[in-house]
């Protein structure tokens, strides 16, 4: 595909791609893709089906594990529409409006998995402060999120017009403008900030959680409670390596293979819907029994 990079006229289409190397495999790479996307969704629809059709699960708990699930499917939602028709109907094109739209939802689901992640361990709060708090911390990431697609309109796309993955994220359309975004760098850096932050209030929240842990006395309690803590740094890892390796790439990595770019914003996008509803939900036993009455129920 060519890049039309010496026109001064405005730029009215963008270009997506695939996998470099592999546009004549795009169907089959489409099947994973598919496979990934409609687990995710089955996954993550079927915990908040469970957590709203069964009373003893209206607990704070699993109303983080909802909002989870709300941000992982945001996520897959948000991402669909551009990497199945890239891969299944060959269609890279999209207008500048509905780039800039799509990379608002991605960031903004994002950095609300981020802070479910952050807040998900404040199981002893009431039912309703937990909703507050879930209220408070959307807002928050919207209104973090929201100057993204303005400071982007604000730029003048005129030379290139080919992006770097699937999808549209912010730190790839902005370096397609041929004005000064350096405003969109720096906001850009303070969002990523916040994101560090995050990181660092989880792990501060691990040292007072294995503090605490060492003074039970029981074993079974500390194994008990480092399941669960392994559950979720699980999920953390799988949320923030990716995000953490696609920033370091864009920093330092500029001119290094593009494949290793796209695969690890592919997994940011695709594995943590994926995996989950099976992280959080499979091992625990509560969720876990009740699927397994379901099934008994259906087929018995």
């Amino acid at each position: 595909m060519s890049i039309f990079n010496t026109s001064e006229t405005d730029i009215a289409t963008f270009f997506l791609i695939g996998i470099p190397g592999l546009e004549s495999a795009n169907i089959w790479v489409s099947i994973p893709i598919c496979l990934m996307y409609i687990v995710a969704i089955m996954g993550n629809c079927t915990i908040l089906i469970f957590i709203k059709m069964e009373p003893s699960l209206h607990e704070p708990m699993y109303y983080f594990l909802s909002m989870l699930a709300v941000s992982d499917l945001g996520l897959s939602f948000s991402s669909l529409p551009t990497m199945l028709r890239i891969f299944l109907f060959n269609a890279p094109r999209i207008s500048p409006n509905a780039c800039i739209a799509q990379e608002f939802f991605i960031h903004g689901f994002s950095a609300m998995e981020s802070s479910v992640l952050l807040i998900i361990y404040a199981s002893i709060l009431t039912s309703t402060r937990v909703i507050k708090i879930g209220l408070v911390f959307s807002l928050k990431n919207v209104l973090l999120i929201l100057p993204f697609p303005f400071t982007l309109k604000h730029l003048r796309y005129c030379k290139k017009n080919l992006l770097s993955h699937s999808f549209c994220l912010h730190q790839d359309v902005m370096k397609l403008a041929c004005s000064d975004n350096k405003i969109n760098v720096i906001y850009g850096l303070f969002v990523a900030l916040t994101g560090i932050l995050d990181i660092t209030c989880i792990f501060m929240s691990y040292i007072l959680i294995l503090k605490a842990v060492l003074s039970i006395a029981s074993q079974n309690e500390r194994l008990k409670i480092l399941n669960t803590c392994v559950s979720h740094i699980i999920a953390v890892l799988i949320f923030y390596v990716p995000i953490i390796s696609l920033a370091v790439i864009y920093r330092f990595a500029k001119y290094r293979s593009p494949v290793v770019k796209i695969l690890m914003a592919d997994i940011f996008l695709l594995v943590p819907p994926l995996m989950n509803p099976t992280i959080y939900c499979v091992k625990n036993q509560k969720i876990r029994n009740l699927i397994l009455v379901k099934l008994c129920q259906k087929y018995s």
